[in-house]
């Protein structure tokens, strides 16, 4: 790996495009090394995990939105929608945003958190629709996931977006249009405009995840998928993107993030080094930030320990800055300690998180967010009691760079009635590589099977996950395989009419 300087340049200063991040990660994303068996494997496990993600959530009403406004763009050949026909194709922007959605809207997939935070199976939906539309074969496609995943990896470990409250797409449109690049084995140069317009396309602030959140949180990263696949389109066509992107007087980290004096370092790797970054990153076995995660399992542990949650007097958690200021009390959101909050801002609030995983020794994608589970007389006078605080040893250790070190965890200290004190702390989650229970193939298998059952019949469960198991091997054209049919009834109810099917 190399370490690459990223700073303002004043318009007057000539930055050739070869000292340009954007050409830089295309370089990365063009650089068409072999693809370790090891990285192979874990792309599989990803795209079993989001398939299982979206199985059980194909009938709630954002992911039914979002099909009902892909299925109005039509399109051949086109790309699969997760729970319809294969024969069924859509166009495949509006695959990756259906499909993007589906795959993020229960926060259950995998994660890196590292200078900012990411869900790097975000770049799958975008990339395998293309790839879908495009007749790829299978080692084109690990080829585009591998660079998806490496980019985005390294801009999440060089560039904080969440200190300038922007939100974490920023960096997602940028790496799904890299891969995207890398799995057509598009040139440097096409590459480094769709990077670029990426990046200036979708560039929100981090108000998707604060306050009373909505269901954009979920549509979010499916808008950045979006993006991407139209940014390439647009420079196949010959079009071109604000430049330099990052680095311009008026660009993104002059006046977005640290200013026309700041610096940052992404990582990257050099000329025929291989793509590994998807190694370094780690699923969930909760539905919920990843930040609880390991809190969650702590509860279950801590749970018996405690006994009588009545006899609770207080419970502080000690951990990192993010983790109070994202999901804890530091974050100053009283909807985050509302009866009637949204799931998406409970599954924000590390508060009502500990307390249901405590009450209930475990946690569930569905049960532990219903209203009438938060609006339990008994959790209510539970989650109140919870607060957070900063810790520096935490902060430390979540950014640190040694794996043996690096924690996303904390310390929680609970206080009874008659002035007991228990404390336990857990660094990281069970199922993370270095937990005590490391996800395998095996693990997402498991996931997927649970996450599906009701909704895949058992019989298209084990056709999918054969396609999956040798990915790589699928023929041109036959990628349409990665995706899954389920019967008319389990969608749901029909989304709302929008503009897109109107009739006045």
């Amino acid at each position: 790996m190399k370490s690459h300087t990223v700073r303002t340049h004043k318009s007057a200063e000539h930055l050739a495009r070869e000292d340009q991040l954007a050409w830089k990660i295309a370089a990365v994303a063009a650089d068409d090394v072999a693809i370790e068996d090891e990285v192979v494997q874990m792309i599989g496990n990803r795209i079993i995990d989001n398939a299982a993600v979206a199985a059980a959530s194909l009938a709630r009403r954002p992911v039914a939105s979002a099909r009902a406004q892909a299925l109005a763009h039509p399109y051949a050949p086109g790309a699969t929608v997760f729970g319809l026909p294969g024969t069924r194709r859509v166009s495949p922007e509006w695959a990756a945003w259906a499909n993007g959605v589906a795959v993020r809207e229960l926060d259950f997939h995998d994660t890196f958190l590292a200078a900012d935070y990411s869900h790097p199976g975000d770049n799958i939906p975008a990339i395998l629709a293309v790839a879908q539309h495009c007749g790829l074969t299978g080692k084109a496609l690990a080829r585009g996931l591998a660079a998806g995943y490496e980019i985005q990896v390294n801009l999440v470990k060089g560039i904080c977006l969440h200190e300038h409250k922007i939100d974490h797409i920023a960096h997602l449109g940028p790496s799904a249009a890299a891969g995207i690049g890398a799995a057509l084995n598009l040139p440097v140069e096409t590459i480094y405009q769709a990077v670029q317009q990426a990046l200036h396309v979708t560039t929100t602030t981090r108000q998707s995840r604060k306050g009373e959140i909505s269901s954009w949180k979920a549509y979010a990263p499916a808008f950045a998928g979006k993006m991407a696949v139209e940014a390439v389109d647009r420079v196949l066509r010959g079009e071109g993107a604000p430049s330099p992107a990052w680095e311009g007087e008026d660009g993104f980290i002059a006046w977005l993030l640290g200013g026309p004096k700041a610096e940052y370092s992404v990582p990257l790797p050099q000329p025929g080094e291989a793509k590994r970054a998807i190694l370094d990153t780690y699923t969930k076995e909760h539905s919920a930030e990843y930040q609880s995660q390991a809190l969650i399992d702590l509860a279950r542990r801590m749970g018996p320990k405690i006994g009588d949650l009545s006899q609770v007097a207080s419970i502080v958690i000690h951990t990192s800055h993010h983790t109070h200021y994202v999901i804890g009390t530091g974050a100053n959101d009283p909807q985050k300690m509302d009866p009637q909050a949204s799931r998406e801002t409970l599954d924000h609030s590390i508060m009502y998180i500990f307390a249901v995983a405590l009450e209930d020794g475990g946690w569930h994608h569905e049960h532990s967010y219903a209203p009438e589970r938060a609006s339990r007389p008994e959790t209510i006078a539970l989650w109140h009691k919870v607060s957070t605080v900063e810790d520096p040893v935490w902060t430390r250790r979540y950014h640190s760079h040694n794996p043996a070190e690096k924690a996303f965890g904390g310390r929680v200290v609970v206080t009874l009635a008659d002035g007991r004190v228990i404390e336990d702390e857990l660094a990281i989650a069970d199922a993370h590589p270095l937990g005590a229970r490391p996800f395998r193939r095996a693990d997402y298998i498991h996931k997927f099977r649970t996450l599906a059952d009701g909704v895949v019949a058992p019989a298209e469960q084990d056709r999918f996950i054969a396609a999956v198991e040798s990915f790589t091997l699928l023929p041109a054209g036959d990628l349409t395989r990665l995706n899954f049919e389920v019967a008319p009834e389990t969608l749901g109810p029909a989304a709302a009419r929008g503009i897109f099917d109107w009739t006045a």
